[in-house]
């Protein structure tokens, strides 16, 4: 059994207060649960209205299964224009 797991630190660009944040940073989440099938979770941040760390998991029987995973949903996260990736912190167990 393979885990990969993803922490990345999002600036957000359209938010002036927290009901902005989460309201962006939950379509986010619900859309990446819905189109990858992973574990997706705020893990940070919650108090920042212009910042967030996400995390999310997958758990596979490939490496590489794992890292195209994770890659997808980095592009995919990068595509959004209401946000930007900060950081990116990568660990495959």
């Amino acid at each position: 059994m393979i885990i990969g797991s993803c922490q990345l630190k999002l600036q957000i660009f359209e938010s002036n207060s927290l009901k902005d944040k989460r309201h962006i940073i939950k379509s986010i989440i619900e859309r990446l649960k819905a189109r990858f099938n992973i574990s997706v979770a705020e893990v940070g941040l919650n108090d920042s209205w212009r910042t967030s760390i996400i995390g999310f998991a997958c758990v596979t029987n490939d490496t590489q299964h794992a890292n195209e995973i994770i890659s997808k949903v980095i592009r995919f996260i990068d595509g959004d224009n209401r946000v930007e990736i900060l950081e990116s912190n990568i660990e495959i167990l």
